[in-house]
């Protein structure tokens, strides 16, 4: 042991011997020790949110684009006649490095009034063929109950999001009334569009926008109801790499030869994903702040330590430590505390960010409260997602601020001159 601290440098082992000594000063081990804890609690809450809003990124992007799609190709007046042929020219698989259309499935798209009873609702229709619609989709496995497959052209059967039958009171088995928004002339003048459909199905994806907003039906019932004949609303189109989207619009907007709309999700959902990014980034800022309100605590820590140490430093310059050395025993000194307050905050950052699913839920019964209501967020539960990059970029960001801070009270007792120091000891 002693051969190996006689191996470390000279300032390395004074400063570790200032940070773990009892000092008679209590005030500044107080200080100290309140910069270790700003840090901590400053790493550890940007670990967190950090990870909850990677979380609220990906569960928002699950969740959009199990119902919506990576993208959609529809015509003029949003009608599309030969289907068929679009979704046969774009499925086959392109070539090596460039980004593969898995599925192609076609939908109706229109606005109807549902009724049952007293109640009424506003709703989208979407008619879809079952089959089809599993391929591009993840509907069918967020089935509460019945099938997708119950779907049946000329049966008027219909789904209904969980939300959208517990607000009309309905329940699998009993029949629905749809307005279709397009009247018909009569004798008697403009009259609604009215069929019944039975339910047969109910979903929840878990996103109050579609389980209180979409309804399901054939295809074919869409078509029929709302006129269409042998035209439909559009193409969806599904990739084996959502986040190539962008490229594979701009290669379809060039392969396809006509009167075309293609869009992606990134143009749909734009508004969305750009929000909490933002929110990301601004988060980011105002913690780190705290991280750094704390880091700068550890100036006041090391000015009342220099002060408290002028004898020490002035002895060990008269022994031939140079000013640089000195400085660097307080630098270590700072960054100590700094590191401490850093890895402790990351560990219980981390600690959190994994189990927040488990941690959130045991607040809310003890407590009795729940932090994300159901009809008012899109996301009912808190989601986290940690990344390894934001914890090292937190690390980091800590541990330089830490070190920034010691920079002046490091110089000032390089500064100090022994001849002063000693003049009233």
């Amino acid at each position: 042991m002693l051969n190996f601290k006689q191996s470390l440098p000279f300032e390395l082992l004074v400063g570790l011997r200032y940070t773990r000594a009892k000092r008679k000063n209590h005030f500044i081990s107080f200080i100290s020790f309140t910069s270790m804890i700003g840090i901590a609690l400053g790493v550890w809450a940007l670990i967190v949110v950090l990870s909850v809003m990677n979380g609220f990124q990906d569960e928002l992007r699950n969740r959009i684009l199990g119902v919506a799609s990576h993208i959609e190709i529809t015509g003029f007046n949003n009608r599309l006649s030969d289907w068929q042929t679009v979704a046969k020219e774009v499925t086959p698989a392109t070539p090596h490095g460039e980004s593969r259309v898995l599925a192609a499935a076609p939908y109706v798209m229109a606005q109807g009034m549902l009724s049952y009873g007293q109640a009424v609702q506003g709703s989208i229709v979407r008619g879809i063929l079952p089959a089809e619609e599993a391929q591009v989709s993840s509907l069918s496995t967020h089935m509460k109950s019945g099938q997708l497959t119950d779907l049946k052209a000329g049966e008027f059967n219909i789904v209904l999001g969980s939300d959208l039958a517990m607000l009309l009171g309905v329940s699998v088995g009993e029949k629905v009334v749809l307005l279709a928004p397009q009247g018909q002339f009569t004798p008697t003048g403009v009259v609604p569009r009215i069929k019944q459909f039975k339910v047969v199905g109910i979903f929840q994806i878990g996103m109050y926008e579609y389980d209180a907003g979409l309804a399901l039906i054939h295809m074919a019932d869409a078509a029929k109801l709302y006129r269409m004949d042998d035209q439909v609303s559009g193409v969806r189109l599904k990739l084996n790499d959502l986040f190539d989207a962008t490229a594979e619009t701009a290669r379809l907007n060039t392969q396809l030869k006509g009167a075309y709309y293609i869009t992606d999700w990134t143009q749909q959902h734009a508004n969305f994903f750009k929000a909490i990014q933002l929110e990301k980034r601004v988060m980011f800022i105002i913690l780190a702040l705290i991280v750094a309100v704390a880091a700068f605590n550890i100036v006041s820590t090391l000015v009342m330590a220099v002060t408290d140490k002028r004898a020490d430093i002035a002895i060990m310059r008269t022994f031939g430590a140079s000013p640089a050395s000195i400085m660097k025993i307080f630098m270590i000194q700072g960054a100590l505390i700094g590191m401490i307050g850093t890895v402790a905050g990351a560990f219980f950052g981390v600690l959190t960010a994994l189990n927040i699913d488990t941690i959130v839920p045991f607040i809310e019964r003890t407590f009795k409260v729940q932090f994300l209501a159901k009809d008012v967020y899109y996301i009912s539960d808190l989601p986290s997602k940690l990344l390894w990059t934001d914890v090292w970029t937190i690390l980091i960001l800590s541990f330089v601020l830490s070190l920034f801070a010691t920079l002046y009270p490091s110089y000032k007792a390089s500064r100090i001159n022994p001849a002063e120091a000693l003049r009233y000891e």
